[in-house]
């Protein structure tokens, strides 16, 4: 946290007391230093406090973007069915939430930092229940590949105002608990997702199918909306600064020409275009890099601020967010496919799958804010050991018993898996965020769910096209095996990260 401070005054600079004298009535008394320290206190600005109910809001809305990334995935053969949509089209749904998610985040921190969390807060859930109801509606399959994109593109306007509200509306013990709390929401929201999407999809409430999946989301961002109004402070940042347009066009056009080309390129063939924006992605980063370095040497406030990676915490922190969530949003795609399409488990079973992940998770997320204080950063390293042996059971799991692989079976490793995701994502999250100066929360935010975000999409288009491109030559179970034994030693790569932490983690 970054601390201005005014410059002292001298024995003779007149203050405004002195040019000022005070009338004094009859009956009136002296102030006395304790008064004047009072009157100071009440004249001075306090800080926005966060209270329990506006904690419930920010997290209910950070809760709906997360949850409806996963949640339609086991809703997918119904809308193929319904809509004739066909498996590039159905990968464009899937593909284009996530990427105009991922590409408008920074954006939308930054434009928290302008015109206010609450503001924007509060515009976003708006939009978000707004596009919510147009893909519950939606005609055609198109109709609901612009609907979905707009809904990630509003999903990416509410999320950096809850961290960002967070890291500003609180403090000491309590930010720690509520930065805990936000990464138990973030990892459970990815599990519940594809269970409640089993769920409804099964009730077939009012007759809608799988258009209630997204109908069910209009009441939700509407009482986040009235609590919002009533239960959040408003916070910005104390030097608002001018949107960044050359960076937020060179950070879109880069993620987008990483991004389409693998969520897309396996259900289309490869065609030139994919491998020609592939190769093209590197230089636009390059060229992005090179944009925010030179607006921020100019004294400019870029989208993207790169001395904030001089923090090592940061810059170890962020690193370490790619392989972890890439392995997590991998690992969550290849499991359901496996086992609705590998197994033949209904919806409902498929999500059941995750509850033991959940519940592992859940628990350690609870217990890591406390951990963390007294061990430090060993406990996110010893949280990605326990990850790595939930991930080396189940590949054993999995290779040893695939014909009578279920649920039960699957209890063990999902348990042990969870609990170490647990004590590696909430400390990680308050280790990116505790060291960005409270004036740039909403950009730290923007990088830190960027960075999340691409990374669980880069994890399902790496991974799930692996997976699925394997399965029909070698089996579904060896191909779910080898995945599952790529993300194991990925997690390695986890493990050396986190032993370069700073042992303290604020």
């Amino acid at each position: 946290m970054s601390i201005q401070s005014t410059p002292p005054q001298t024995a003779g600079t007149p203050t405004r007391a002195n040019v000022l004298p005070r009338v004094i009535r009859v009956g009136d008394t002296a102030p006395s230093a304790a008064g004047a320290t009072s009157s100071a206190a009440r004249t001075a600005p306090a800080q926005p406090r966060l209270s329990t109910l506006g904690l419930v809001t920010v997290l209910l809305g950070a809760f709906l973007p997360m949850l409806d990334f996963f949640i339609v995935n086991v809703a997918l053969p119904t809308i193929d069915r319904d809509l004739s949509a066909g498996p590039a089209t159905l990968e464009l749904f899937v593909a284009g939430y996530g990427i105009a998610y991922a590409v408008l985040l920074v954006l939308g921190g930054r434009l928290g930092d302008l015109y206010g969390r609450k503001k924007l807060f509060v515009a976003g859930a708006l939009l978000f229940g707004l596009t919510s109801l147009a893909c519950g509606l939606a005609p055609t399959a198109l109709a609901l590949v612009v609907a979905r994109v707009a809904q990630g593109a509003s999903a990416a306007l509410m999320l950096p105002q809850a961290l960002a509200t967070i890291q500003a509306a609180t403090d000491g013990e309590r930010k720690a608990k509520a930065m805990g709390i936000y990464g138990a929401v973030g990892g459970i929201s990815v599990v519940i997702g594809q269970v409640l999407g089993g769920v409804l999809l099964s009730a077939n409430l009012f007759g809608t199918g799988w258009r209630f999946i997204f109908l069910v989301n209009v009441p939700v961002a509407l009482a986040a909306v009235l609590l919002a109004s009533r239960a959040v402070p408003e916070t910005r940042s104390a030097n608002p600064a001018r949107v960044d347009v050359p960076g937020t066009v060179l950070l879109g056009a880069a993620l987008l020409a990483l991004l389409v080309p693998l969520m897309e390129g396996r259900s289309l063939g490869w065609p030139a275009w994919t491998w020609v924006l592939l190769a093209a992605s590197p230089f636009l980063f390059g060229a992005f890099v090179s944009v925010e370095r030179r607006g921020e040497r100019a004294g400019q406030v870029p989208l993207v601020p790169l001395s904030l990676l001089k923090l090592r915490g940061l810059r170890v922190g962020l690193t370490m967010a790619v392989p972890f969530f890439a392995g997590f949003g991998g690992f969550m795609m290849v499991m359901a496919v496996a086992l609705q399409v590998g197994l033949h488990e209904g919806p409902i079973a498929s999500g059941l799958a995750m509850v033991p992940m959940a519940t592992g998770f859940f628990a350690a997320s609870l217990a890591g804010p406390r951990l963390l204080s007294r061990f430090g950063s060993r406990v996110i390293v010893t949280g990605a050991v326990i990850q790595a042996i939930g991930l080396g059971v189940l590949t054993l799991t999995v290779l040893t018993d695939w014909s009578g692989l279920s649920p039960w079976v699957l209890l063990p490793g999902m348990a042990i898996a969870g609990t170490g995701q647990g004590l590696v994502m909430p400390p990680l999250i308050r280790l990116v965020l505790g060291q960005v100066p409270v004036e740039r929360a909403g950009v730290g935010g923007g990088i830190l769910a960027t960075t999340q975000q691409s990374s669980l999409a880069l994890g399902v288009a790496t991974l799930g096209t692996l997976f699925l491109s394997l399965s029909p030559t070698m089996g579904m179970h060896h191909a779910l095996a080898l995945v599952l034994a790529l993300q194991f030693a990925a997690t390695f790569a986890v493990i050396a990260l986190a032993t370069r932490l700073p042992r303290s983690v604020g």
